[in-house]
């Protein structure tokens, strides 16, 4: 259990410091209780305001009281542009793990389809980032309807959707002398999982099943919609309404499934330019976005020299390819604050250039 640092009395010292040495102007900063440790993290777009902000507060029914009577020091680093506090407060919390970050910021509207790792990997729905070694497909926005495609997509592939920890076995894994194995749940007597917890399955087969649930996350392979589609017309010439009637809606979830992941990767694959983010005042940046993600930054080039070396960078970052359509689970947060920004900016798009056409521009001077 996590503990915080005892109320102070008096933060007299510190609304003083704050008067006499922030300025209003874009920063992120962190509070840090009386151990040295870092307990919130915090972006501004004008730090002064912000801060004394946290004085104004009242305790303890207030957040930003509760922060400051924790905190026995505030230290802040001054940003260039409020888009650069955005991205260094997120990644400033992903280094330090602030108590009151970590416990009060999530967001559970949007949802990510994950494939869990291990022995007879599972597909589920989350709302926030799972274990580095899971692929994370989306983001999704209507979580109702994801978790009830992700069941069907589950039940026709026969995968498991047991909890993580349940053990698996694969046929010759398990005691020769023991008993006849038996299905953990009733999934597996209905023709809907192919019980890798009691080795009913062997290992290639199932891996197999994953591998076609991920090609269709992937948009790569149509295999689970076209089985739909052949059932579902073998029901309606054989006259089994109900049964057709069964199929039709299994494949209007796994349609929506796949025209959603079609739009999820889409909207992460267009984040891929240079954007020249303006500074409050005149420290201008250019960013390299790929996929969604931040891979490097410089002050923005104005000279033929800063140009050459910034393209440069632009062609290091150029070439790499990603090998999946999934999003790395240390990528997104970043990812969601991208496409957070873009949406609720939509004149910094006008600042942006597609990297090929960077280079080419460059070239040409």
């Amino acid at each position: 259990m996590t503990t915080l640092a005892l109320p102070l009395t008096d933060n007299g010292h510190l609304r003083r410091r704050v008067r006499a040495l922030a300025e209003n102007r874009p920063a992120v900063y962190r509070m840090i209780d009386a151990s040295g440790r870092v307990i919130y993290v915090g972006k501004a777009k004008r730090l002064r305001n912000r801060l004394l902000s946290y004085f104004r507060a009242h305790y303890p029914e207030d957040k930003a009281a509760r922060i400051l009577h924790a905190a026995a020091d505030i230290q802040w680093d001054l940003m260039p542009s409020e888009f650069a506090a955005l991205l260094g407060e997120l990644r400033q919390i992903q280094r330090y793990h602030p108590v009151f970050n970590v416990r009060m910021n999530r967001n559970r509207r949007i949802g990510f389809v994950k494939v869990s790792n291990g022995p007879a990997p599972k597909l589920f729905v989350g709302s926030t980032p799972g274990a580095n070694q899971m692929r994370h497909y989306g983001p999704f926005s209507n979580i109702g309807r994801l978790k009830e495609a992700v069941r069907v997509l589950n039940d026709l592939l026969r995968l498991r959707d047991c909890a993580l920890k349940m053990p698996v076995t694969f046929p010759g894994q398990g005691d020769l002398f023991a008993a006849s194995p038996r299905a953990a749940c009733l999934r597996y007597e209905v023709g809907n999982c192919t019980g890798p917890c009691a080795g009913l399955v062997n290992e290639r087969e199932y891996h197999d099943r994953v591998q076609q649930a991920i090609g269709f996350l992937e948009t790569t392979s149509m295999a689970p919609l076209d089985d739909v589609i052949v059932k579902m017309t073998e029901a309606g010439e054989n006259q089994e309404f109900e049964l057709a009637a069964f199929w039709r809606d299994r494949f209007d979830s796994l349609e929506w499934l796949l025209a959603a992941s079609v739009r999820a990767h889409a909207s992460v694959a267009a984040l891929s330019f240079v954007y020249v983010d303006p500074g409050t005042y005149g420290d201008d940046r250019a960013y390299i976005i790929k996929h969604g993600t931040v891979h490097a930054s410089a002050p923005a080039p104005h000279t033929p020299i800063e140009r050459e070396a910034f393209n440069a960078l632009v062609l290091e970052h150029l070439e790499s390819e990603p090998g999946s359509r999934a999003i790395p689970a240390r990528a997104i947060d970043e990812t969601m604050l991208l496409l957070h920004w873009f949406r609720k900016h939509p004149s910094a798009l006008s600042r942006t250039v597609p990297l090929e056409e960077w280079c080419e521009q460059t070239q040409a001077l």
